[in-house]
């Protein structure tokens, strides 16, 4: 089945809302790809857009994840658990954070295993051309996922058949989600039409993305500009960037420096105003560019005794209010001359990343093997 030529579906292709709907995803995929050419905040872009995907993703398989939550989680934090939660919300919370950990995987650092199953719909995306790569993405996933195919490898070959087929210059994980929800039609045409909705609406939704990116970015670079010229705070606003959430110890061993002077780095910035703290701890600190998007309470406070109060569970503690708000956007950007970014400098971080992924997946399968066996 997985094979049956384009031909056949021929007359279920004049379905008179097709054009528009092609024409709506084509246009869109085209302006993200032109604003993505040769764009210096690429690998920061890439890494939200993965967050946004697998929250995307989480949602219409029924996994509500919080991508703040799974930032602070590539970072090594644990996940915020409220005391007042029943035990089985805590394990709803649990098995979201399996979920968007395994889907991380697979769009980022598929296993042998996971590779096999990709390539395999990588063929399958490649079975049966047409002169419009939207229209043999949407007619081939509909016939994978008919047959009973998978849903994370047609995904994770989607974002490869993208760039295979020239649409975009990088990976962007670009698989309209919102078309495997429960609401989508059961029609093959409607459910065409409604792919291609997703993927126009995916895709200016990342346009946005990355507007809000520059504008957030080239903000923080105005504000440390004129320091002096041995001065790190510009590379660290470029790494500040690339991650969402961001600790010391990984913008240490990004830009070359102790772990103390990029404490003080990230402290001052957050005085001036350009970063802000998302978890106050006293340890395993997280920051983020505040002009970015709105960073939340992903990472449990600390603990910390009140004064008087005896032993037993502390209270539970509030957002403040500067974090609870949005961060106020700077003004769209229009024209501007784009600084170069050396990302060498975050190899060893990204390494480090993904360390953490694949060491919290098995500190997680462990802990779940662990509850069904008892």
């Amino acid at each position: 089945m997985l094979d049956t030529p384009l031909a056949p579906l021929r007359p279920s292709l004049s379905h008179p809302a097709l054009p528009g709907a092609l024409e709506r995803a084509a246009v869109a995929v085209a302006r993200l790809g032109q604003a993505l050419d040769a764009h210096p905040l690429l690998p920061a872009f890439l890494h939200r857009t993965r967050l946004e995907a697998v929250r995307r993703q989480a949602a219409v398989d029924g996994h509500g994840i919080d991508p703040w939550h799974l930032a602070a989680m590539l970072e090594g934090l644990r996940l915020r658990m409220d005391h007042a939660l029943h035990i089985v919300d805590r394990g709803a919370i649990f098995e979201a954070a399996r979920t968007a950990l395994a889907m991380h995987r697979w769009l980022v650092e598929p296993d042998f295993d996971q590779e096999g199953e990709i390539q395999a719909a990588e063929r399958h995306l490649s079975a049966a051309p047409s002169p419009s790569a939207l229209l043999t993405a949407a007619v081939q996933m509909h016939r994978w996922l008919q047959a009973g195919g998978a849903r994370p490898p047609i995904r994770a070959a989607l974002v490869r058949f993208w760039v295979r087929q020239r649409l975009l210059p990088a990976p962007v994980p670009l698989t309209g989600p919102r078309s495997l929800g429960p609401e989508a039609p059961d029609g093959f045409a409607e459910w065409m039409c409604c792919f291609l909705d997703a993927v126009a609406d995916e895709a200016r939704d990342y346009h946005q993305l990355l507007r809000d990116l520059e504008r957030g970015w080239l903000g923080a670079r105005g504000k440390v500009a004129g320091r002096r010229s041995t001065s790190r705070a510009a590379l660290a606003i470029d790494v500040l960037a690339t991650a969402p959430l961001l600790s010391p110890t990984t913008l240490a061993r990004a830009i070359g420096m102790s772990i103390k002077s990029a404490t003080a780095l990230l402290d001052g910035f957050v005085g001036d105003g350009i970063a802000v703290e998302v978890t106050h701890r006293s340890k395993r600190r997280l920051f983020g560019l505040a002009a970015l998007a709105p960073l939340r309470d992903g990472a449990a406070p600390p603990r910390r005794p009140e004064p008087g109060r005896g032993r037993g569970r502390p209270p539970l503690l509030e957002v403040e209010p500067e974090l609870a708000r949005s961060p106020m956007s700077l003004p769209p950007v229009t024209k501007f001359e784009r600084p170069a970014i050396d990302y060498s400098v975050l190899e060893a971080a990204i390494a480090e990343c993904e360390q953490v992924v694949r060491s919290t997946k098995r500190t997680l399968d462990q802990l779940a093997s662990v509850g069904s066996i008892t």
